[in-house]
């Protein structure tokens, strides 16, 4: 195949790009930086500029672009947030759209911030969205692909959750004080996280470009989801420390502001129906073994 990526250099970009490559796919990045170097093309969602003649003929683009959700939400944060994915995925779906010669597949992220505070409600790709900002940014980030769909492009929206990889995100930031044994629960603890190692999500994108049958509403999380206190006692037996500095509530609120509430607090029991009954395999369904995984621990 012959694949774009946004966000090739982040997290899951990556990750995603040596994949394919190494299966004889052909990729192209695209970048904001110019110009461009040799296999990748200009784009600025920002300026509302994009290279489409790099697009035209492709198989696929994986869309992955935007603002890192990390950090405290201050107004000028939360705009560059929901700007980058709404815009970023407008201006690609309606260029997309546009070509002589279109895609047969888009691939965008999302995230299952757009199901919200859930508590421990079982939670489907037909489950209704959730409240607050991220649920809101999730909404219109999906929306915004709707050109390509229109047009015809098989268009799959990968509500992601919590990626685990020891290179980033929020596993390699809790490694540190987990590993002096500085690490504890958050809040009570209750509340459910629905998380993917890196490895399978990049499975996840692959079987999104070859499945056919697969479009619309994705969820791109791991078939056993865990309480915020199940989730630290298995690292902390897994790194072989004690897990015993709860971070409390009010200290959370204090430190991060509306992002506690949103991420490190917010309860979402996410199933992957649609990755199940189209036949994905995880290859690591269970917490443990993917940290033990992921960690290089026995």
């Amino acid at each position: 195949m012959r694949v774009a990526v946004t966000g090739s250099s982040g997290l899951v970009g990556s990750a995603l790009v040596p994949f394919l490559t190494a299966g004889k796919h052909q990729v192209t990045r695209l970048v904001r930086s110019k110009p461009a170097a040799s296999g990748s093309a200009h784009w600025d969602p920002a300026a509302g500029r994009v290279e489409a003649a790099a697009l035209e003929g492709l198989d696929a683009v994986v869309h992955l672009a935007g603002e890192n959700v990390a950090g405290r939400w201050t107004a000028a944060k939360k705009a560059r947030i929901r700007d980058s994915r709404v815009q970023g995925t407008r201006l690609l779906a309606e260029t997309l759209a546009c070509l002589q010669q279109p895609p047969k597949v888009m691939v965008c992220a999302s995230a299952i911030g757009y199901y919200g505070n859930r508590g421990d409600e079982l939670l489907r790709e037909e489950s209704p969205p959730g409240s607050g900002f991220l649920a809101d940014t999730c909404r219109e980030w999906e929306a915004a692909s709707q050109a390509a769909e229109q047009k015809g492009i098989r268009v799959v929206r990968l509500r992601i959750g919590l990626v685990l990889s020891p290179a980033g995100g929020a596993l390699a930031r809790m490694l540190p004080p987990f590993k002096l044994g500085l690490g504890g629960r958050i809040g009570a603890g209750q509340q459910y996280m629905s998380w993917i190692s890196l490895d399978d999500l990049v499975g996840v994108i692959h079987h999104a470009l070859a499945t056919e049958s697969l479009r619309g509403a994705v969820n791109a999380v791991a078939p056993r989801p865990v309480t915020n206190l199940e989730f630290t006692k298995t690292l902390g037996r897994v790194l072989g420390r004690p897990t015993v500095f709860p971070l409390p509530a009010f200290v959370a609120r204090l430190g991060f502001g509306e992002m506690a509430d949103e991420l490190l607090l917010a309860s979402a029991c996410v199933e992957p129906a649609r990755l199940e009954s189209t036949g994905y395999s995880f290859r690591t369904p269970e917490l443990e073994g993917a940290l033990r995984h992921l960690l290089g621990k026995r």
